[in-house]
Parts: C-alpha cells; structure tokens; sequence
C-alpha cells in the first residue's frame, strides 16, 4: 500500500465517482481517486485560460528555470520512493524503474537546460531598398493552454516528456495520465508545487468518460495538444480539434530490425533481447519483427528462445524479476488469442505462448510466422518477438517497410556500407545501427512517421513546439 500520499485536484463541485488503482501483477488496489466530472474539467480549462491570457501572471525564465531546478531536486531526494510507486502501478521490474526516473529527473533538467541555450534569431534585413533602415529579431513567448494526454508505460517519465516542457515554456497545463497509472503523474505535480510553481499552472485530471475527455482536448481555449498513445485515438482527437490548436502524436509501431549475415549475434542476443521482453514489451518500439538472413536466422531465433526461456517472470518489486506483468488480464489474454493464431497459420512458437498467471504471459519467441498474422502487422504490445528467414537483405528491408508504421528500426552488420544502405533504405524516423529498437535518449529526437504519430519528441523539441516565435521589426533612421 501506498502510505502518506496526499493527491491534488482541482476544486470544483463534483466528481464523476471513484477510480482504484490497482497493482497489475495481483490487482491489488493502491489508491482510490475522484474521476473528474464537466464542472472539474470546465474550472480546469478556465483557470489555464484565466493565467495565460494575464500576462502580469506570465511566471519568468528565472522563476521557471529555479521551479524545474527545485524539482529536480526533489525528485533526486525521493527517487527510491518514485520508482517503487511506478512499478507498483505500472508493473515494470524495480531495476528498470529506477531507470525511468533517474531520466525523468534527466529530463527536468534539459529543460533547464533548454531555458538557458534556446534564443531567438536575427532576421536579415538591408538586402533590399524596401528592407533599408531596419533590423529584426524574433524571441518565444508560450503558445498557451496545453493538454497532455499520456499512456501507461512510462507513468512518471512520459509525463515529465509532456508537463516539464510546457512549464518550461511558460505555458499553463492540465495533464490526463492513464486512468491505470495516475499516481506518479499527481505525484510529479505535487512536486512542481513543493519546488514553488503557483497554483493552477499545472493541474491533473482522471477523466474515465471517453467523451468528457474529447470535451477537454478540443475545446477552443486549447492550444496545444500532447498525445501518447492509440494511433486510433491520437489520430480521432486530432480530427476533432478546435481551429488553431496545435498537436503532437506519439503513437506506436511493430519496430523492424535487419540481421545482415555477418553479424555479431553473440552481441546482438543480448540487444535483441533487451528492447523486445523490456517491460514485457510494452514499448512503443519494442523490437518485435527481426528480419535475418536466411543463413542465420536458425541460428538467431534458436538463441534468442533460449535466453527468453531463461527470463524470470512476477512481481515487478522484486530485484530479481526481469519481466514484469501486463497492464490488465484482457491484455494478456489478447497477446495469446494473436500467437495462437500465428501458431495455427504455420510459425513455430520456439519458447513461451502461454499465459504464466492472469497478469503475466511467458516470454515468447516465434519464428516465420506468415505475413498476414495479427503477430506480423500489427503492434504485439506484449513479451512477443517474431524472428524472420530471408533471402537476402533487400527482401527484409521490403518485408520492414510493409506495415504503416514508421518508427525506430535498426540493422545489424559488420559491414559499413550495407549498414549505410539499410539506413537510408529502412522507413523509419531513427535506424539504430548494432542496437536495438528501444535505445533512445531523452534528448534526441524521437518521432512516429506514417500513421505512428505527428511531430517531433524529445525534450528539447516539444519546449519548441509549445512556443511561437515572435518576430519585431525595428524601423530607425540610426540604421
């Protein structure tokens, strides 16, 4: 149980009931929280409003860069504490948790940093008669209200990913976590309050009526929407949103990889098995689809089962777990209805295919299965890693481009040119060269192309996106 947790929302007159939390692994409950009801969601939107359009309340750089400076802080002295309450909702093992928040508390900072490095730029005049006399410049001002809507995989770093930026920008933010993961999210707001920043700036809501929550995306006093999570839904809210309102998406994919036939495959194995069973492959490019050379993909799959076998599944609080459970029992139970299916249509399930409790399914490895299988087209979300014979590399690079999904990929190889060729060849926004497909950077730019989202993350884009640039002409006869 969660002690001496105190949860902040929004006063308004009602809420729409009570949502438990519940530890996935044994469903047990948490926390219990107020789902916001109209009236809540209405006086959350009007106070964002209310702070940006007075700009005698527009909190400094200074003032933002000591709140996030502060917060950071606090969130180094409470890391323990962070990361035991985001496993325990999340159910991602302790050991990679403790990894989830040292870059949250990363991230808080680059948005510091981000304070400190962006600036405006000079814009060239003189170059015409027209232009004569003149000198102009552009700075950021924030662009106003931001929603963040966020997923359950991440629940502390995602939110960081999608509330730090914004504060950092200057901009006011009402953040809807998971319904499944709010607790480190309501926890991170507490903490940006502890650290100094006024109330109001950053409100967090659980909305569970689908639509209350389109009602707060797309209404008008929005202007900027952050979404991690279902293409489906990211792409319907986008379709809906008020005339003017800026958006982000950040969806997930089926991540491809390419093992050429010279391969490091001692190196790779542990790679490969990293990005596909971390956090039960509950990532947005978890490896998933390995595509190798028909001269070693035997070879490949038969190692990677091994290892797989060899994971130990359970509790996420224990050190010794390496593979943590689902989010929910019907998740679990959709993994094993797809690898039944690719098992009937012809692949061979090498390790795994069966659930191991309501909450946890075995890792599992299956190799070859045909094309046209949930497993092959669509994203698993799950400990699920399909392993691929082909003919020759171009045929696997085609085989990776089919779906439409566009994320991270990445190639194994000992050969520079043919890592260059896949590179340029692969349909994806990063290629990870002898990595696996989850390696990323909080700094780094990181985007789903085609139908894997909009827009550009990584912390020190999404403080640009939350900005406008702002330019002013100076006519003078001193010029």
């Amino acid at each position: 149980m969660l002690a001496n947790l105190t949860l902040m929302v929004p006063e308004a007159s009602g809420y729409d009931g009570v949502v438990e939390v519940r530890a996935p692994f044994d469903g047990e409950i948490i926390a219990t929280l107020d789902a916001a009801d109209t009236d809540v969601v209405e006086n959350a939107l009007a106070t964002a409003h209310r702070l940006f359009r007075d700009r005698s309340r527009w909190l400094s750089k200074h003032a933002r860069i000591e709140i996030l400076s502060r917060a950071a802080e606090i969130m180094q002295q409470q890391a323990p504490v962070l990361a035991r309450l985001a496993a325990q909702e999340g159910g991602k093992p302790l050991a990679d948790s403790r990894v989830e928040v040292a870059r949250a508390i990363d991230g808080v900072r680059s948005c510091v940093e981000c304070l400190r490095t962006h600036a405006g730029r000079e814009i060239p005049m003189g170059l015409s008669a027209d232009s004569a006399g003149r000198r102009a410049f552009t700075h950021h001002e924030p662009i106003g209200p931001v929603v963040a809507i966020s997923a359950f995989n991440h629940p502390l770093n995602l939110i960081v990913h999608q509330v730090a930026p914004a504060i950092a920008a200057g901009n006011p933010v009402i953040v809807k976590p998971a319904e499944d993961t709010p607790l480190s999210c309501y926890r991170f707001v507490q903490i940006l309050q502890e650290a100094g920043l006024p109330q109001g700036w950053c409100q967090a809501l659980v909305v569970r009526d689908v639509n209350l929550a389109t009602q707060l995306v797309t209404d008008p006093r929005v202007a900027f929407l952050s979404f991690i999570g279902s293409s489906k839904v990211g792409w319907m809210l986008r379709s809906k949103l008020s005339a003017g309102t800026r958006c982000a998406l950040e969806h997930g994919g089926a991540a491809p990889v390419v093992v050429d036939s010279d391969a490091d495959i001692d190196d790779a194995i542990p790679l490969l098995t990293k990005g596909g069973f971390y956090h039960a492959g509950q990532v947005c490019v978890s490896v998933q689809r390995i595509f190798c050379h028909e001269d070693i993909a035997d070879d490949v799959a038969a190692r990677l089962a091994y290892v797989a076998e060899h994971l130990h599944v359970g509790d996420p609080l224990f050190e010794t777990t390496d593979v943590g459970p689902l989010i929910r029992p019907r998740e679990v139970n959709r993994v094993h209805d797809w690898v039944l299916e690719a098992r009937r249509a012809g692949a061979q399930v090498l390790t795994g295919g069966n659930t191991l409790a309501d909450s946890c399914y075995s890792p599992t490895v299956l190799f070859n299965p045909p094309d046209h299988t949930s497993v092959s087209r669509r994203e698993i979300f799950g400990p699920v890693v399909c392993v691929y014979a082909c003919s020759d590399m171009e045929d696997a690079i085609r085989r990776a481009n089919s779906l439409p999904y566009a994320f991270q990929a990445s190639v194994f190889t000992r050969n520079l040119d043919f890592a260059l060729d896949a590179s340029a060849k692969l349909a994806a926004s990063a290629v990870m060269v002898n990595d696996h497909t989850a390696f990323r950077t909080d700094w780094m730019p990181f985007a789903g192309l085609r139908e894997s989202g909009l827009g550009t993350g990584g912390i020190p884009y999404t403080f640009r996106d939350m900005q406008v640039e702002k330019m002013t002409v100076l006519r003078s006869s001193g010029l």
